[in-house]
């Protein structure tokens, strides 16, 4: 495994990051597709095994579930000291006025929840998962900014928002010399190029880590267009994330193109892909077969052509803004 720096911080995490939305009792929150522990911890320990050492999940993936799986899982299977736990806070965990959001309030409960979810006492990497239209972006930094002082977050990171709001947020916090986010997690794959405008410049710029979700297109970019899986079937985020059919068809298509040339799995060329970017640090893959570790992990190694790039390029159109809220 390759490790690399994590932004403006003495972090060194593997190229790879294993995203643990799908690890969860099915029956809590949205995602029908969860697995439940005893089929989620070979995951977590193959993962290891192949070194990688940051794992990603969040309060809301299946209510609480995917990080009490995941805190146990590297609990019985690792030193604490070696791992880089990521976990997220603003959706909605229980009814009333401060279930979700990022208000003081909020943040002050949930962190406390999720320390207690993981079985640890610090979190390496807290995430705001959104930004929050109804909370003061100062009351939100100076929150985590406390919650570093006090030891419970290391670093603090958020997910999915405008490039202005990002710079808001960097600036608010230096203007009260608060803690600044040291990574970004935007939505980035080959058929959703959106964030090359503003925000994976601006990261570069700042020196802010950058961890993608969905690098693979909730696997669309893995198989033949139109294949369906459990996951597909329920997913109506996924639907609502990839409506541009004509032309995301297309670029999977070159994707298709290209591993067989190459003689390798779609997954890597399209994860590779995300990987020649020089402002990537560590695509968050999700896995729910054991071979998709395997895939994320060659394609650390897999150089694309320039060729080859242009020909996963050439059929991309713009696409609208989502993922946002």
């Amino acid at each position: 495994m390759k490790y690399v720096p994590f932004g403006n911080t003495g972090l060194s995490v593997s190229a790879i990051t294993l995203g643990c939305m799908s690890y969860g009792e099915s029956g809590k929150g949205t995602h029908a597709w969860s697995m439940d522990e005893a089929s989620s911890r070979p995951f977590i320990e193959q993962a290891l095994e192949a070194g990688i050492n940051c794992f990603d999940t969040a309060n809301v993936y299946s209510l609480g579930s995917s990080e009490e799986i995941v805190g146990r899982a590297l609990g019985d299977m690792t030193k604490r000291e070696d791992v880089i736990i990521a976990t997220k806070v603003r959706g909605r965990m229980r009814e009333g006025r401060f279930g979700e959001g990022l208000s003081r309030k909020a943040i002050m409960h949930e962190v406390d929840q999720s320390l207690k979810r993981l079985g640890t006492d610090y979190i390496d990497l807290y995430q705001i998962h959104r930004w929050d239209h109804h909370t003061p972006i100062e009351e939100t930094m100076e929150a985590l900014h406390d919650l570093i002082r006090s030891g419970k977050v290391h670093h603090i990171g958020a997910s999915s928002m405008y490039a202005w709001q990002f710079s808001k947020a960097q600036y608010t916090a230096d203007a009260n010399g608060w803690t600044r986010f040291v990574c970004m997690q935007p939505h980035y794959n080959l058929i959703n190029r959106e964030e090359e405008r503003e925000m994976l410049p601006l990261c570069r710029d700042m020196n802010v880590a950058v961890i993608p979700w969905s690098p693979m297109a909730r696997g669309k970019l893995t198989r033949e267009w139109g294949a369906t899986t459990n996951r597909t079937e329920s997913d109506d985020f996924g639907r609502y994330l990839y409506s541009m059919e004509k032309s995301d068809k297309a670029v999977a298509g070159a994707v298709g193109v290209v591993a067989e040339a190459r003689g390798v799995s779609r997954a890597q060329i399209a994860l590779a892909w995300v990987l020649r970017n020089k402002a990537v640090t560590s695509p968050i893959i999700g896995a729910t077969k054991l071979h998709h570790i395997d895939d994320a992990v060659a394609a650390v190694e897999l150089e694309l052509t320039n060729d080859e790039a242009q020909l996963l390029e050439e059929h991309y159109l713009p696409h609208p803004i989502v993922g946002f809220s």
